[in-house]
């Protein structure tokens, strides 16, 4: 037995070794170029396999036959990454600087907002980790091969580069692996290239090195799975070293985007940060200028960063992104990192695979096609069987005689087992009143399997008292073995331009296309010759069928303003057909073929892409540059895919969406949401859930900023009046992270507005607070300022302390944040247009953070911390109406902001040029 060490796989033009050690080899051609015989030289294996020794010897350089996996994060990095928010860093120095100026109690109340948010975020990320990771099942556990001249069952693990594999129907094919010999062998690809249909694998080898994967014929390649038939080849590629490993390997590489809430945080924060320095900056300069000491106004600039920094928004984002993915959860999406929730919300193009998740990834015969005329085919289990002629009749008996698949009843339906195709055959005899079981009762006198020289498979059977050949295949090649063919009045000679016209006609509309014939026998069959003379039956035209939902979730889609482009390996004439049946496309309508992808620049394909809504024969790399390419035209990208050829345009993307049921490994691994059900109408839903996020995020910010634009501007005005401060630092924190903190947590929980799938996508640029939100933030700062300031300094005129001037500033900016709920609910319409009971929670929550301040009015710890104390009635019959004004001034600004068409008013006074 030869020793040499294997070659390492050449088809691909770099490959990540992993973490085990690899010896280097020297290049040789691409494997599926190479003969049998210089295949079993390069490898120094032959027919008898290898030798158990120099398998293990081949074992120690290669090693284990896996894709390396990737640990999940400890415990430590998710916990550190909860504290990598830009408003947390805004936090942590406001904790330091209260800490130097040993303010314990805000110094405290701070690390408390910190350690919160750090926990949600923590429990929620390794929650789906663990969701994800119990997904995760793609294994193949053993391999059958020849060793020492014998065959043997072996851990998948244990194969290495020259053993000699057998395959067969049912297995998943354990590595890469040059075919030498086949018998009827059917491989599935989807997973590896996105092909809805089986491929049929020879032996010969493929001229050119830059044959595509999907094209590779004497190639079966890890992670596939064997339809039918049985073949036998040599590994050439174990582990990382498969092109399973290449893709893993590639979408390891890519650098993960920043969601688009990421980078609306980050632009908030920087805002905010700027806010903050600058008003700090400003009231220190102004105090001095009037005449105070610069350690008062010190004091003053930091009571003023407190009370601007929204200490709890990190905690009402942290919660409102968790119920978003709780809500996910229940509609069977899976989200591993809490931004990706409102990642769906900003998408603007969702590319989507087509096998298994736009279609059910099982074929479906839906047209009949004779001599007498074209009918439909129901589903099995939809109603009574049709009435079908004994032409019809004789079309489906023979779908089933020359047939290997199973079909079998369950209380969800019919399941099937074996070639898609054929399982279609069985499925259309069942549906038109046939019982598959019966007609196989017929005894097999000969069988043809179906190899992809002859086009065609046979079955001679016993079957109503004669015997017959019952054929299946091509319809090129099943039309020019017949002779006649069966009408509505009996046989006739062949129309061979009428089948194979009609064959046409069914396969531009996407359909897969077998013809029918049979040719019954006066005697026993010569089995030494191949049935020819036969009588023509007619056509079954199948497809892999829509799941339910989709088209509408499709166009449900496109009224929200996204686009919906179909990648698929499928050919283009199939895949057009799908993305009209779907409303992706109208019908006719252009396709990329992948191939084309490779000869347009990035400029040309952007172009290319705004065009067309189809992209057919894609292989990985074109994938990964339709998503980059669609990011660098400024749109934000949704992906789904179930394969392993998805997981680079998965992390690519600004939302990864894999499959939880079909996919694999890789792809979960790559994805930022996992769909439990594979379905696309759950993206859908998602979209939704996702604007939903993002609304109350927003809403939350809104009604925290517009508090701390009021205490800005009260505290900038106090400071140029000379008046005292209207608040202390604790003050400032007790409305941030309790008055306020209960309803903007509360706001979390706030329902979605009927409609909110109504709009287009927020464009990437837009801020996490709109340009109109920031409009209606001046005007409603400036009315809960100017009130507070007004009530303070009456206090201070007719005699009151400092403090009960102080506590009838805070008691008013409480009672403008109760009122201030309601314009907060509702961006466009009337607040008056939701009832309060709307959302409980909030409506409790308001009235809970009220109590709570009365109380803390009366209680002596409470005086004592917030320097307060009670107030009389007549206080709060001047506070009430005041705070009431909030809502008639921004009522005031909805009205004026509809006539106006939605436009803020700013731009109608600064007009651009």
């Amino acid at each position: 037995m030869p020793s040499s060490a294997p070659a390492r796989c050449p088809s691909s033009s770099s490959r990540p070794p992993g973490n085990r050690p690899v010896a280097e080899q020297p290049p040789v051609p691409a494997w599926h170029t190479l003969p049998a015989d210089e295949i079993a030289a390069v490898l120094g294996t032959g027919p008898h396999g290898l030798a158990s020794r120099e398998a293990a010897e081949r074992l120690t350089r290669s090693g284990p036959n896996v894709i390396d996996p990737v640990p999940p994060p400890p415990w430590y990095a998710t916990l550190l990454h909860q504290f990598t928010s830009p408003v947390i860093y805004i936090l942590l120095v406001a904790a330091l600087v209260t800490l130097a100026l040993e303010e314990w109690i805000d110094a405290g109340v701070i690390a408390a907002v910190l350690a919160l948010n750090a926990t949600i975020g923590f429990t929620q990320e390794r929650r789906a980790e663990r969701s994800v990771r119990a997904l995760m099942g793609l294994v193949a556990p053993r391999a059958r091969v020849i060793r020492d001249g014998h065959e043997r069952d072996i851990d998948s693990r244990d194969l290495v580069p020259g053993d000699l594999v057998l395959l067969e129907s049912g297995m998943r094919v354990p590595a890469d692996i040059r075919l030498i010999a086949v018998n009827g062998l059917v491989v599935d690809q989807a997973l590896l290239t996105g092909e809805s249909e089986g491929v049929a694998k020879s032996a010969d080898p493929s001229p050119d090195p830059a044959t595509p994967i999907a094209e590779r014929s004497c190639m079966a390649y890890s992670g596939t799975v064997v339809v039918r038939g049985r073949g036998r080849g040599y590994v050439v590629a174990t582990g990382m070293q498969t092109e399973l490993g290449a893709i893993a390997g590639s979408m390891r590489a890519q650098e993960l985007p920043a969601t688009p809430l990421q980078e609306r945080m980050e632009r908030f924060a920087r805002a905010i940060g700027i806010l903050v320095a600058a008003g700090a900056l400003a009231s220190f300069v102004l105090g001095v200028i009037v005449g105070e000491s610069p350690s008062q106004m010190f004091l003053v600039a930091v009571a003023l960063a407190v009370a601007v920094v929204p200490e709890g928004l990190p905690v009402a984002f942290t919660i409102a992104l968790a119920l978003g993915v709780r809500r996910m959860a229940r509609r069977n999406a899976i989200i591993r990192k809490l931004p990706a929730v409102e990642t769906l919300g900003s998408t603007t193009v969702i590319g989507s695979d087509k096998t298994g998740t736009l279609t059910e990834n099982r074929m479906t015969v839906r047209e009949a096609w004779t001599a007498a005329g074209t009918r439909p085919v129901p589903p099995p289990g939809s109603g009574p069987a049709p009435d079908i002629s004994e032409l019809e009749r004789l079309l489906f008996v023979t779908g089933v005689m020359t047939n290997e698949a199973d079909a079998f009843l369950t209380d969800d339906g019919y399941e099937t087992s074996g070639d898609p195709t054929e399982a279609a055959l069985l499925l259309a005899a069942i549906a038109v009143g046939l019982e598959p079981a019966d007609l196989r009762a017929a005894p097999v006198l000969a069988d043809i399997p179906f190899e992809s020289e002859r086009q065609y498979s046979a079955s001679c059977r016993t079957w109503e008292g004669r015997t017959a050949w019952f054929v299946k295949g091509a319809p090129e090649r099943i039309a020019e073995r017949s002779t006649r063919m069966l009408t509505a009045d009996g046989e006739a000679p062949v129309d061979r331009a009428a089948i194979l016209a009609a064959a046409h006609d069914l396969a531009s509309r996407g359909y897969r296309v077998l013809a029918m014939a049979w040719r019954p026998l006066e005697g026993p069959p010569d089995l030494d010759d191949h049935p020819r003379d036969l009588v023509f039956l007619g056509l079954q035209a199948m497809m892999d069928p829509p799941r339910p939902g989709v088209r509408e979730a499709i166009r449900g889609c496109q009224q929200a303003g996204m686009r919906v482009i179909m990648i698929t390996g499928d050919h283009a004439i199939t895949a057009s057909a799908i993305a009209a049946e779907l409303s992706i496309a109208p019908p006719g309508a252009p396709v990329l073929p992948g191939p084309e992808i490779d000869s347009l620049d990035d400029e040309a394909l952007r172009a290319r892409l705004r065009e067309i809504a189809v992209i057919a024969r894609a292989a990985p790399e074109h994938k990964l540059r339709t998503v980059r390419a669609l990011r660098a035209d400024g749109h934000v990208v949704a992906v789904t895919g179930d394969g392993v050829n998805d997981a680079p345009a998965l992390r690519a993307a600004d939302i990864g969406i894999a499959m939880g049921r079909s996919g694999t490994d890789v792809a979960r691994e790559a994805a930022d949401m996992v769909l439990a059900d594979d379905n696309f109408v759950t993206i859908y839903a998602a979209v939704e859930e996702g604007r939903v996020t993002f609304e109350n995020v927003r809403k939350v910010t809104f009604f925290l900023v517009s508090t701390g634009a009021a205490l800005l501007i009260a505290i900038l005005a106090s400071v140029a009046l000379q008046w005292p401060v209207p608040m202390v630092a604790a003050q400032f924190l007790w409305l941030n992270l309790v008055t306020n903190g209960l309803q903007d947590v509360a706001l979390a929980f706030e329902p979605g507005e009927k409609d909110v799938l109504r709009y287009p996508p927020r464009r990437r640029s837009e801020g996490i607070i709109s340009p109109l939100l920031w409009e209606r933030t001046v005007v409603a700062g400036i009315v809960m300022c100017i009130g507070t300031l007004a009530l303070f300094r009456w206090e201070l005129d007719q005699g009151a302390s400092l403090e009960a001037a102080r506590t009838v500033a805070l008691t008013t900016m409480v009672l403008f944040q109760n009122f201030h709920l309601g314009n907060v609910r509702v961006e466009r319409q009337s607040a008056f247009a939701r009832s309060p009971l709307g959302n409980p929670f909030l409506f409790y929550a308001a009235a809970a953070a009220l109590g709570l301040h009365i109380a803390s009015l009366y209680l002596p710890p409470t005086q004592y911390v917030l320097r307060v104390e009670p107030l009389p009635l007549e206080a709060w019959l001047r506070m009430i109406p005041v705070a009431a004004s909030v809502i008639v001034v921004v009522e005031l600004h909805k009205l004026l902001v509809r006539l106006r068409g939605g436009t803020p008013l700013y731009r109608v006074v600064v007009r651009r040029p």
